[in-house]
């Protein structure tokens, strides 16, 4: 039973990264590589907001939304005119930047030996998420509801205004629209919520090392949502469903461990070059 607990919280935490990725590069074509930087800060949050301010959920959401959004602003502002190769190289100086933060600075995130004890969250009052299966409910609900938001986000106005921004950037700027500023809007979007993640993979494992957050992370949530499919819901939640089941198949078939983690990066790289070839919007993009 906690094998299949763990498997949907994992789900739910990478559904929300793919979800939030969804935002940037499916919808305005941008590509970040800074995804797991944002994971990551949202759960060193998350650990001082468990472990030191006592904070419950809705304020260490709070928290967390409000410094992902000042720190990818202020990223944006700088970058976000940069065009194709140059913006994808700001976002990837950002991640290595997080990393070697979260590796060295000792005193405040314990460097490479990371940080435990972070369990039991406040729900509100003196009710606290103190099972496994509380937290499987828990990520279940805040993945629902992000998908919700998102989804309403997706074919709204704004939504549309994004998806033109992929489609045709000059014509969209004919018509008066502020193209920096939809840019940053959707960049914002998520990395905000690419924080939410870190709060629910930091408290189920309540154990967070720097080597969680590396460009190999933020490399990975984008095959996932690559492989799934762009500009929709469906395909960022298949992605995610698909690179969490793909290994625990693997194991299912017995194949050493030697063997395993080589043919998981094969089939990986097999997958997304066929869908680059064959479905360049992904699986259900």
């Amino acid at each position: 039973m906690d094998y299949i607990l763990h498997i949907i919280v994992m789900i739910c935490t990478y559904s929300i990264l793919c979800m939030s990725a969804n935002v940037l590069t499916g919808l305005t074509g941008k590509i970040s590589l800074s995804y797991a930087a944002f994971y990551g800060i949202g759960a060193y949050i998350t650990a001082l907001c468990v472990l030191f301010l006592k904070l419950n959920i809705f304020s260490s959401f709070i928290l967390i939304l409000l410094v992902n959004t000042l720190l990818s602003t202020l990223i944006a502002l700088t970058s976000i005119r940069l065009k194709g190769d140059y913006f994808i190289l700001v976002t990837l100086g950002f991640q290595v930047i997080v990393y070697s933060v979260l590796n060295n600075w000792t005193s405040i995130t314990n460097g490479p030996f990371g940080i435990s004890g972070i369990s039991n969250p406040q729900i509100i009052s003196s009710q606290k998420l103190d099972s496994s299966f509380s937290i499987v409910i828990f990520s279940l609900i805040t993945t629902v509801s992000i998908a919700v938001l998102f989804y309403y986000i997706i074919n709204s106005p704004l939504g549309r205004v994004l998806k033109a921004l992929k489609d045709d950037e000059i014509a969209l700027l004919s018509l008066g629209r502020n193209v920096d500023y939809y840019k940053t809007l959707a960049f914002v979007i998520c990395s905000a919520f690419s924080g939410i993640a870190g709060y629910i993979y930091a408290i189920y494992m309540s154990y967070i090392d720097p080597t969680s957050f590396t460009l190999d992370e933020s490399i990975f949530i984008l095959t996932a949502l690559l492989i799934g499919g762009t500009g929709n819901i469906k395909g960022a939640i298949v992605g995610a469903v698909f690179v969490i089941l793909l290994p625990e198949v693997l194991r299912f078939i017995g194949l050493p461990d030697s063997t395993a983690a080589p043919m998981k990066q094969i089939i990986y790289g097999t997958i997304l070059v066929w869908v680059i070839m064959h479905r360049k919007k992904g699986l259900l993009g």
